[in-house]
């Protein structure tokens, strides 16, 4: 028993000391982006040795993992939360919930959305721990289109071609076999909609050309929601 409390407080020190290691590196990614993140100048930012950081984080990749991770579930949770507070049979308010979680969260965290929706940081390979994270806002989305089987509603029942189901044989597992191949095709273009908006947003793609974003981003997430049989 009188050893226990020294291992809390080394705990909670190395705990503490791994927070400001993630903010740091956080921080670097805001001034110059994934591509440029060293764990030897975010070492210097903390007045740690070099060698001492690697204690904490192996390497850059180490770091970065660590980085999308808590981005992905950054906006997972924004985008839960959203979504849990709209009632159950109304479908199209669950997807806007979702939609919206999800570009508030971008325009809040431009960076960390970089990170895991932007270009691919060079030398970088996401590990599988990175999956179950990433896959939360699709994982929301398929239990609405679920739900909308159950509800008897859903997008046009436009024959997917022979070829085309038998590429999405991975998405297929990852939705279980009670989602035709019609709603999978048509959730993949939702999504697709709704992310390559949010990322030509932020990348300033809008400029002078649509005045009030808020309105017209709801417009076009109505309009998808639609093609999804939803309003």
């Amino acid at each position: 028993m009188t050893d226990a409390a020294p291992r809390t407080a080394r705990a909670r020190a190395r705990a503490e000391l791994t927070r400001e290691i993630v903010d740091t590196a956080r921080a670097h990614l805001e001034a110059a982006g994934a591509a440029s993140l060293s764990l030897r100048a975010v070492a210097r930012d903390l007045g740690m040795v070099s060698s001492a950081i690697y204690r904490y984080f192996p390497s850059r990749d180490d770091l970065l993992t660590h980085l999308i991770i808590d981005a992905y579930n950054g906006l997972g949770d924004a985008a839960e939360v959203r979504e849990a507070a709209v009632a159950r049979e109304d479908l199209l308010g669950r997807w806007l919930a979702v939609a919206h979680a999800c570009r508030d969260w971008a325009l809040a965290h431009p960076q960390e959305w970089a990170l895991v929706y932007g270009s691919p940081v060079p030398g970088y390979a996401a590990p599988e721990a990175t999956i179950g994270p990433g896959t939360r806002v699709s994982a929301t989305l398929l239990a609405i289109l679920a739900d909308a089987i159950g509800q008897g509603v859903g997008p046009d029942a436009v024959p997917v071609p022979r070829r085309v189901a038998r590429g999405i044989r991975p998405l297929r597992e990852f939705a279980g076999s009670a989602v035709p191949d019609a709603y999978l095709v048509a959730g993949v273009m939702a999504r697709t909609q709704l992310f390559g908006h949010i990322g030509l947003e932020l990348d300033g793609q809008f400029a002078n050309t649509i005045d009030d974003l808020d309105a017209f981003f709801d417009h076009v997430m109505r309009r998808t929601a639609a093609t999804l049989g939803f309003a």
